[in-house]
């Protein structure tokens, strides 16, 4: 057999996977139960003649980090977020630039050479003297116990710097929550103003206690906060549910809602859902629920893993898991929905007071969830993705360091070195050799 040849059998048991887990069978009533979000809240979309006329704000944070190690020892390596905003469906300028078309704002560092690990320890050093940073590490508090880690900052730093990767990423990550500070602190930014951030509202790297500050911060400042994804396993497993869903609406719904639109083709009918606990042990399970799947089996649903918990204590972050349809695309069940982690403060006011063991049962915010999903359509029509926040793809373009960052910080470097140093050619063509190239 080729080396390269993926055993058929690889293949027939990760179809057989997808086939028995988007085959289980949806727990979720298709008919509102209006006191209950783990049904769908159904709402006619946003008019598109109307989506341009808010006075809100729409933030969008992203960040990213790419890296190119040599043969020689050399790796260049750097990490950057920025964020944009939209009103009345336009972009607004963040900067002081002169750019007549970069209107959003970034971070990144001036340190982007790691020889040795003294230059990551550079790197790493240099992450906590930027501004966003500062501010929002001294708004959480004790910097010696705010990240996710046993022992001193030293240690904390010395265990981070061990790897490229996991340094690059813990930076990106810091440096995107403290600009959903920034933003929240900027003079722009008002009440009803909505920040969205790729991703969830779960980082690893922050332990929950100080995420919660921020959490409650945003929603008393009546600033909301909501992390999209597009891929997320909660939809492999909300698969049926979907089906049901889109089944009801063809077959039932569109023929009995009480629709504004009065033109057939503007009628269109979204939804939102909180993920239950049932989908989330299976999306996000435990060590010992891995185990049982690993042996075929469907385990118990007992609490869901500390990333799919609901609560503020015992998981991670701030945020409730919710799924959303955006916008109405016929029969692309799967693809146009979106996971959506809302800030628990803004859809549980009393989750401070509430009973862990009781919180499937506390009172949800059923107006400002609505709101929000509402408010959300304005942004879900037209650009890149039906369905998906547009901002949030404008951001990522802004930000991401696509795959030409190789060959684009080569050839600068390699300018520098002719302009700067006057370095004999050979030498510097010798210095980016890529061995692997040749293979």
């Amino acid at each position: 057999m080729n080396h390269k040849e993926i055993p058929e059998k690889a293949i027939e048991s990760v179809a057989k996977l997808i086939n028995d887990t988007v085959k289980l069978p949806s727990r979720v009533s298709v008919t509102t139960i209006q006191e209950a979000t783990e049904t769908p809240h159904y709402f006619e979309i946003m008019p598109f003649s109307e989506i341009d006329n808010s006075e809100r704000n729409f933030f969008a944070v992203d960040g990213s980090y790419n890296f190119q190690e040599f043969y020689n020892g050399v790796c260049i390596g750097i990490y950057t977020a920025g964020y944009i905003c939209y009103h009345k469906g336009k972009q607004v300028k963040l900067n002081n630039g002169d750019n007549p078309i970069i209107n959003g704002k970034t971070y990144a560092p001036q340190n982007i050479m790691m020889l040795n690990e003294r230059d990551k320890e550079t790197i790493f050093d240099e992450l906590f003297e930027l501004e966003p940073v500062v501010n929002f590490v001294s708004f959480l508090g004790n910097k010696d116990d705010v990240f996710g880690f046993k022992g001193s900052f030293d240690d904390f730093k010395d265990e981070i710097t061990l790897n490229t990767s996991r340094l690059l990423s813990f930076c990106q990550t810091l440096l995107e929550w403290s600009l959903i500070y920034e933003i929240a602190n900027l003079e722009r930014t008002k009440q009803g103003d909505i920040i969205l951030k790729d991703g969830n509202l779960r980082p690893l790297e922050i332990k929950q206690e100080y995420l919660i500050k921020l959490g409650k911060y945003l929603s008393n400042k009546d600033i909301y906060l909501v992390g999209i994804t597009k891929n997320s396993p909660v939809k492999l497993y909300s698969n049926s549910t979907f089906a049901k869903i889109d089944e009801h609406l063809h077959t039932n719904l569109k023929y009995k809602f009480d629709f504004v639109a009065t033109e057939e083709e503007k009628r269109k009918i979204c939804c939102w859902l909180e993920v239950a606990d049932d989908i989330l042990v299976l999306a996000y399970p435990e060590s010992g629920q891995k185990k049982l799947f690993a042996q075929g089996k469907i385990p118990k649903i007992t609490r869901p893993s500390m990333i799919g918990s609901k609560g503020i204590t015992g998981g991670r972050g701030f945020g409730l898991y919710f799924i959303a349809r955006l916008d109405y695309v016929e029969k692309l069940q799967n693809y146009d929905w979106v996971v959506a982690d809302l800030n628990i403060f803004d859809a549980i006011p009393s989750i401070e007071t509430c009973d862990k063991k009781r919180i499937a049962e506390a009172q949800r915010n059923i107006d400002k969830i609505s709101e929000i999903f509402k408010e959300l359509t304005r942004l879900t029509q037209e650009h890149y993705i039906l369905g998906y926040p547009y901002p949030l793809a404008d951001v990522h373009n802004f930000v991401t360091l696509k795959s030409s960052f190789k060959q684009e910080i080569i050839n600068r470097v390699k300018i520098a070195l002719y302009k700067d140093t006057k370095m004999e050619h050979v030498d510097i063509e010798n210095l980016f050799l890529d061995i692997h190239d040749q293979f």
